[in-house]
């Protein structure tokens, strides 16, 4: 996460994330979620908050959440399916429940089908939301397994050259195990910066960087600026002088695996609508999982120790920030506006629900 996008520590209210959970799980079986779908759900976005990926937690999607299910366009009691089955590879009908619910369990289908044949892949149509990418990727590390969750969602991104948004955000997410090191965890949109973190700019009175956005009419703003009205978010890259071609076809591809691949279709038809795609890779039927896990810890030290750049003071890879964030979240709290806990308290009120929020 950016400094632009923290929220500054002197407004800051820190909040231990057992009573954030709870709040949540509540507020989650206040909106007809059965217990097992809020506890799931929940630490989805408690996952988030304490990694510091603060556009997937619970500030900036609960509002999202609640909106949707109160509207009907979000299940918050899905009886997802498998609709099609094979041994390696299966596609499930989310039945319009939430990712971070339908997610986990498809996550564990491949992994399942990963234990059995070496690989496994699973998409889901008919779905919605299914927060960070990583949470569901991470999944594999406990089964020392590489674990890859991608999702077409958030249609708000030209092509190169565009003036309309025709693709989602569509993060992918890849973990794979280490043994000492922090292991490696990334997460990425193919957007130039996640969706969500416009909506915190604008929250923090903060401005957008050059190559992040365009003009409603599809010209990139290239200084930095308050954030507009209206925008379109860019590819990766930003601009084709920079490589947005390769953000805008990496996005192609997520709508391929997910969409097209499950039935669901394109995502700019689909705009309400999200499609997911899981895969576990079970390292031991590649090569030796022992070695894997050396290898990676061999790898992930020499990019830690790489020599600096003039003006920095460290080289890190995804997932090594997220890992001391998550311990410097746990002992401090997590660190919220004020202006979410304000929503929080409010919202929970509404819905009849005690929180732990003071």
């Amino acid at each position: 996460m950016l400094d632009r996008f923290k929220v500054p520590e002197d407004i800051a209210v820190r909040v231990d994330s057992d009573d954030m959970r709870v709040t949540v799980e509540r507020m989650f079986q206040s909106l007809g979620a059965p217990e097992d779908d809020a506890k799931r759900s929940t630490d989805a976005l408690i996952y988030a908050d304490l990694r510091g990926i603060d556009s997937h937690g619970v500030s900036n999607m609960m509002p999202i959440y609640v909106k949707g299910m109160k509207e009907g366009w979000i299940n918050p009691a899905p009886a997802w399916k498998i609709v099609r089955d094979a041994p390696a590879a299966a596609t499930i009908d989310s039945d319009r429940g939430l990712g971070l619910t339908v997610g986990p369990q498809a996550m564990e289908l491949a992994l399942d089908k990963a234990e059995a044949c070496g690989v496994g892949a699973v998409a889901v149509t008919n779905g919605q939301h299914f927060g960070a990418a990583a949470y569901h990727a991470n999944m594999a590390l406990d089964r020392d397994m590489i674990g890859v969750a991608m999702t077409v969602g958030g249609l708000q991104v030209a092509p190169t050259f565009g003036a309309k948004a025709m693709v989602g955000l569509n993060p992918i997410a890849l973990a794979a195990p280490t043994r000492n090191e922090a292991p490696f965890l990334f997460d990425a949109s193919m957007s130039s910066v996640a969706g969500n973190k416009i909506r915190i700019a604008r929250r923090l009175g903060a401005t957008v960087a050059p190559g992040w956005i365009a003009e409603p009419d599809g010209t990139p703003i290239m200084h930095e600026s308050p954030v507009p009205e209206d925008f379109l978010m860019l590819p990766l890259g930003g601009t084709r002088e920079i490589g947005s071609h390769k953000g805008y076809s990496l996005a192609v591809m997520v709508d391929i695996l997910c969409g097209l691949l499950s039935g669901t279709g394109p995502g700019f038809l689909h705009p309400r609508g999200n499609s997911h795609h899981f895969l576990a890779y079970r390292i031991d039927a590649f090569t030796d999982l022992e070695s894997f896990k050396d290898d990676m810890d061999v790898f992930m030290k020499g990019l830690r120790e790489t020599p600096t750049a003039p003006g920095h003071e460290r080289v890190v890879y995804a997932g090594l920030l997220e890992h001391e964030a998550e311990e410097e979240r746990r002992s401090r709290g997590i660190p919220y506006h004020p202006d979410v806990i304000d929503w929080f308290r409010k919202t929970a009120t509404e819905l009849g629900v005690r929180h732990e929020l003071g």
